[in-house]
This record gives C-alpha cells, structure tokens and sequence, in this order.
C-alpha cells in the first residue's frame, strides 16, 4: 500500500529508536542486578552466617549468588519489555523471582544435609530484593523524567475514530508518564477529517485502516494503537497484526472500559475467543476494616510525630498579620453523603466568606470549586502554608475520628454533590482522603472532568498498595509546589 504524495511530515520525537534505548536499559537492569546481589552476598558473609566458612568459600559464593540471582529474576520474567517502565508487574517479577530462588535452596540444602546455604541464602536474598526494587524504582524515575521532557517515547500510531484518536492524543501529551509519543493516525475512510482542516491537538492523518502499515513506515512508527471501532473485528485486527509482524511493530488494543485497574482484569479464552473478565471493586469487608486501621494508626502517628510542628504553625496564623482563629473549619461531605466538619489551618482573612461575592467573576477553575492562584484574601502566612500544603495537616484529626482517610477522594462541599451527574456521586462510597490521585497528578492545576476522572479511578482499584505508592508520591507532589494555591 502507498500513501498519498500530500502528506504531513512525521511528529518529530527526541531519544533514540524504542529497540535500542529498551535494549540498553535491560543491559543496565542487569548490570544493576549484578551489583546488587555482589551487596547482598557480602551482606550475608558480614552477618557471619558460617563462622567456620573458609576464606575460598567466600569468594565463591560472593562471584556465584549473584549471578543465581540475575537467573532467579529472569526465569520470573523480570527482564520482559513487557512487564518493564510502568505498573506493578516488574516488582511482582522480581518477588517471585525471590521466592523460587528460597524454594530451590531450601530444598537443595535439605537434600544434601548443609545448614550453611540455608542461613546464607535467609539473608542475602530478603537484602537483595528490597536492594533490587529500590534500585529498578530509581531507574524507572530516571526513565520517567526523560518521557516528561519528550524523550525515548513510543512513537505510536492511533487507529481509530476521529473524535477517540484526538481525545486520546491530547491525554497522551499531557500526561507523559506513560512513555507513548502519538505521530499519526489512520482513520476510517468516511470520516470527516480527512477532508477538514486539522483540528487543534490532533495528529497528522496518514490515511485510512487499509493504510496503516504504509503509515507505520512512513512515519517511523514503532507501536500501533488500536482504539475500540466497529469496523476492526477479530478477522481485520488479525491480518493487521499479520502486517506488523515483520516489522516487529508492537500492537495494542484498547479496551473499551476506563480506569479499570489490571488487577481486576482477567482474560479467558473460551473456544479461542479471548473473553475480559471483570472483577467488582472490593469496597467492603475486611478490606474496608485494614484500611480503617492503617489510616487511625497512620494518623495517631502523624499527630504524635508533629506535634510541636503543629503548635508552631498554630502560634504563627493566630498571632500573625490580621490575628484571628488559628483553626478553620467548614462542612464537607463524606462517606455515603455523611456531611462533617473538616479541620485545616486557616490561611484567610477572617472575612474571605463575605468577599467571596466580590472575587467570584475571577474564578480560574472550570468547575464548581473556586480557585485563583493570587487570591487576595489569602493571609501571608497562609499563601506560605498553602504553597507546601501544611495548612492541611489538622485534618489527621478528622482521619483519627473516622471521617477521613489518609488517602482517598477530596473531600467535596454540599454545594459542589447538589450539582454531581449520578456518575460522579460514585465517589461517596468511600471516605474522602488528605490526599490522592488528584494531589499527584496536578492539584488544582487539574480540570474539574480530570479531578472527577482521578476520584473515580481511585475508587474502583483501590488498594493498600495503591494507598502506599499515592502517600509516596505526595511527597514529590508537595515539594514540587506545582498546582499550590
């Protein structure tokens, strides 16, 4: 197949091709690996797990462990592109790794009697697996900082309609975490935007489905993205990957279903049709009572660790420029709609509720929640507390008396769920949260459609681990102020 001659030239990406750039991360993954188990041998030897060890023995098991370990890793398939750069899969890869390599020893040590390999192996490899997900997770960062500035990305081809390929082209430039660079997109024959003028935020259209290889070449494209269309079915999708597979070009298919974590997901082949199963999100149970516990728990903790912090940032409001309470407190909705009264440090003139009339034309923020980055009823103190989210900190009370989570939804007003579509009142069924998706992916500087989207996300894969990665992440989010007002 040929491309018409009046095309436009390809989305140029920084960064080398995907093949060679993967290729030498999964040498450095290794070579990591290596060093690693290196540590974790001589971390074992330290512990004297064989006081009466000779010296030559050492050496062995310091120059062997660790490539036993690189070999556990990569029969768990810690080494597979697929499982790399984004999501749980590589960690989960190098946990099973771990968990053979225990297995095997222990019962090649039982077999032939020794003591010495069974103590070795109880604290080298729990060293190394934590040594080794700390070090991949640095990795990936510096991975993920080259994708925000534009670099080693997919360049990927969008096959689709008009309307999903441009939606989903302007999520993807926004939100580069994902290492996807979109170039081009083929659309259906009929569609209209072959004929318009390019809209604002699509790609170039390098032709129909029928053109899709010829437009992977022309554009240099590595990966192909296959968004839902009835026009592509099984047989079409087949003969399309038939195309690509030369050319090693990966091929995705997009699911129809949003924001539902892989977790939940399982596919099950019935008389060679792929069948999606969907598991519903566990809300209640015993899940909800470890949650409760981890965020009581996590908050006493929290009050008794910052105690004089709080004292301090408390004398400040109260006794600084405009006086007044040192607390503030306002009505928010909660769980199932449960409405409560939320703690924060006030960082406003006392009087910022009567002048909101008088600012209320200068809203920055496209929904129901006023926002303007120099808002003039905000205290000097305050603008400081905003700006690394102190003024939040009270609301461990609230998470100790059970009206919060430490990570969940943020919290709504009244005003804002008298005005919820029944799809965003979905949100209530948990507790709202200090922070979460939305406060590590944008804070304010999100739209009100993304904040919701973020919410709802959160709410159908929720997770102790997911709870974890979020209060991670929210550090970084709170140190790069971005989205603070």
């Amino acid at each position: 197949m040929v491309l018409p001659r009046a095309l436009p030239r390809p989305t140029a990406l920084t960064g080398p091709a995907r093949w060679v750039w993967e290729t030498n991360y999964i040498r450095k993954l290794v070579v990591l690996d290596l060093l690693v188990g290196v540590v974790g041998a001589l971390a074992a030897l330290q512990f004297r797990v064989g006081p009466g060890t000779e010296f030559s023995n050492q050496v062995i098991m310091v120059l062997v462990f660790p490539m036993v370990w690189v070999l556990s890793i990569a029969l768990g398939r810690a080494y597979e592109s697929r499982f790399l750069f984004a999501g749980n899969d590589e960690y989960r890869a190098v946990f099973r790794g771990a968990i053979g390599l225990i297995a095997v020893v222990a019962m090649g040590a039982y077999i032939i009697n020794t003591q010495f390999a069974r103590r070795y192996v109880i604290i080298a490899v729990p060293v190394v697996l934590i040594l080794t997900i700390v070090a991949r997770y640095l990795m990936r960062q510096r991975l993920h900082m080259s994708w925000g500035r534009g670099q080693r990305l997919r360049r990927v081809i969008l096959i689709g309609h008009g309307a999903a390929v441009v939606q989903l082209t302007r999520q993807l430039r926004r939100e580069r975490f994902h290492g996807l660079g979109v170039v081009g997109a083929c659309l259906p024959a009929n569609s209209p935007m072959h004929r318009e003028k390019a809209r604002d935020g699509a790609p170039p259209i390098y032709g129909t489905f029928d053109d899709v290889a010829a437009a992977v070449r022309y554009a240099r494209a590595d990966t192909v993205l296959v968004l839902s269309c009835p026009e592509l079915d099984g047989p079409t999708l087949r003969r399309m990957a038939w195309q690509l597979e030369n050319d090693k070009i990966d091929l995705i298919v997009a699911s129809t279903l949003v924001d539902v974590a892989g977790d939940r997901t399982t596919i099950r082949p019935v008389d060679g049709l792929p069948l999606l199963h969907v598991e519903h999100p566990k809300l209640r149970g015993m899940r909800r009572v470890i949650k409760d516990m981890f965020d009581r728990v996590g908050a006493l903790l929290g009050l008794i660790l910052i105690s004089p912090l709080l004292l301090t940032i408390a004398a400040l409001v109260k006794f600084g420029p405009g006086g007044g309470p040192a607390f503030f407190r306002q009505v928010r909705v909660g769980r199932d709609g449960q409405q409560f009264n939320i703690f924060k440090f006030r960082t406003m003139h006392t009087d910022a509720e009567a002048r909101l009339a008088e600012i209320m034309n200068l809203n920055e923020h496209d929904g129901a929640l006023f926002k303007m980055r120099n808002d003039p009823r905000i205290t000097p103190v305050g603008r400081w507390l905003r700006r690394f989210s102190l003024d939040e900190l009270p609301q461990l009370f609230n998470v100790l008396l059970g009206h919060m989570s430490l990570v969940g939804p943020r919290p709504p007003l009244p005003a804002e769920v008298a005005k919820y579509p029944a799809d965003m009142r979905r949100r209530l069924v948990v507790k709202p949260g200090m922070t979460g998706l939305w406060q590590v992916s944008g804070r304010s500087d999100l739209s009100w459609e993304e904040s919701i989207r973020l919410d709802l996300r959160y709410v159908e894969n929720w997770s102790l681990t997911m709870d974890l990665v979020i209060l991670a992440r929210t550090i970084t989010a709170v140190a790069r102020v971005s989205g603070a007002y």
